[in-house]
């Protein structure tokens, strides 16, 4: 390993005068144009050339968001620095991410635990529907593990040339001029200073607040409240026998008494089975909705031993604010969480690098000083592509989640082959599925029918309770 120090350049002055080295990973074999993208870059006309020197951009937060935009700025010429308190982090998530994901990021598949290519509905009075039939042969939900897959992201960053930091971000100082640098401060984890680390600040051009649903770069700019759901989930260690069941299922019970507004979920990992639930309505019971998911599946996880317990806050809409100068919000930050289902990892991924590519644009490889107008471009495409995903799975939810007969009636939706057909080419490929105009009428008629039984179960058992 190579150390450097950094430079003193104009306009970003050094924070003190003493000289703060950082390690660098990257392969000198490596060259800097080999690190570059062929992206087509313009620059806003009243950016200034920087002198000697290029864009610096601080990434906060190192999961899939911060992993997937610190590789594109590297590899995009902008000097990168990426800072991750968790280097081990084991986020509650259920890990299931659509099979474009492996082909837009170039994943290996070694990092993919299971390939699922069945699924069950199960309604709350268990009543299950298979689902996965209209998936083509090479076809599957990919199942990783966060662990896995944040590490592997970043070592990827590293390997283009982003500097990797372990270390806590605590707050950020703003600009005073429009070109000042922001100052971050952080405490750095070397291994060598103990567990209390070592207070240090840095000065940066823009940063990226990757950094979850509790980002301290969304408070440092203001980005206003949301609400956020609290996700918890228990790994099981099950025996052979029983986990040869989960070889390629995945299994969402639904129901009050797994969540009052969300599902419960049993997803395969690679020697294990991750057992969650979440809600947003009642987060004090969540440790009862999780009793309850392990008892919805106990016969198919007997004699199973938890060896993890994880929790984790989930946001459930985008943030009120998710730019600011530039500071922009990517994944949990902005609360690029899908209501319905709880998909977070791709829209993290991708909002990382769609950031990280306005950056680099904007800025000319990071020769040019960039501006809010340029990150704006990063939200401009994301709100047209992805905002009608976000709204329609909202409307799902409230339709559908918000009592026992209506997930009955959900359920028996999930059985109809046409619905299983857009559903999976929607998600798989995160494009608006081709319909046809006939199926989709039906459809609709099939969705009224289910709502009127649904009320009508509704009303009945309201009287046998009165």
């Amino acid at each position: 390993m190579a150390t450097f120090a950094l430079k003193s350049f104009t306009g970003l002055r050094q924070s003190s005068p003493d000289q703060i080295n950082f390690v660098s990973h990257v392969p000198s074999s490596l060259s800097r144009s080999q690190r570059r993208t062929s992206l087509k870059v313009t620059a806003s006309r009243a950016s200034p050339k920087l002198a000697n020197r290029s864009l610096r951009v601080a990434v906060i937060g190192g999961g899939p968001a911060g992993g997937a935009a610190a590789e594109t700025l590297a590899q995009g010429g902008i000097e990168t620095i990426l800072i991750e308190r968790k280097m081990d982090n084991c986020k509650p998530c259920g890990g299931a991410i659509p099979l474009c994901m492996v082909g837009e990021f170039n994943l290996p598949l070694d990092i993919i635990d299971r390939r699922v290519t069945k699924m069950k509905m199960i309604s709350p009075s268990n009543i299950a529907v298979d689902i996965g039939r209209t998936l083509k042969e090479h076809e599957y939900i990919g199942m990783v593990r966060r662990e896995v897959l944040d590490q592997y992201l970043r070592e990827r960053a590293e390997k283009s040339g982003a500097t990797v930091i372990n270390g806590l971000f605590l707050k950020m100082d703003l600009p005073e001029e429009w070109d000042s640098p922001y100052v971050l401060h952080y405490t750095e984890y070397d291994g060598k200073t103990g567990a209390t680390g070592q207070k240090k600040t840095m000065e940066v051009d823009a940063v990226i607040g990757a950094d979850g649903a509790n980002s301290r770069v969304a408070k440092s700019i203001g980005a206003g409240d949301y609400d956020y759901a609290i996700a918890f989930q228990e790994r099981i260690r099950i025996p052979d026998d029983k986990m040869t069941y989960y070889e390629d299922l995945a299994e969402m019970y639904v129901g009050d008494d797994v969540s009052p507004d969300f599902y419960g979920w049993v997803f395969p990992k690679c020697d294990h089975v991750a057992v969650g639930t979440g809600t947003v309505t009642h987060k004090g019971d969540i440790k009862k909705f999780q009793l309850a998911t392990r008892n919805r599946a106990k016969d198919k996880i007997l004699g199973g031993k938890i060896i993890r317990v994880e929790a984790h806050p989930i946001p459930e809409h985008p943030r009120p604010r998710r730019l600011s100068k530039r500071v922009a919000l990517v994944g949990d930050a902005a609360g690029y969480v899908t209501k319905c289902s709880g998909e977070g990892i791709y829209f993290a991924a991708k909002s990382g690098r769609m950031c990280a590519e306005a950056i680099v644009e904007g800025s000319q490889n990071g020769k040019k000083m960039i501006d809010e107008s340029d990150l704006r471009k990063y939200l401009e495409k994301w709100d047209k592509t992805y905002l009608p995903t976000y709204r329609v799975l909202d409307l799902l939810q409230k339709v559908f989640y918000r009592s026992n007969p209506a997930r009955e009636a959900f359920v028996e939706m999930c059985g109809d082959e046409y619905v299983q057909k857009m559903t999976f080419d929607s998600y798989l490929y995160k494009r608006v599925a081709p319909g046809s105009p006939l199926e989709d009428l039906k459809l609709a008629v099939n969705t009224i029918g289910s709502v009127f039984r649904a009320n009508a179960l509704r009303r009945e058992i309201e009287k046998l309770n009165v």
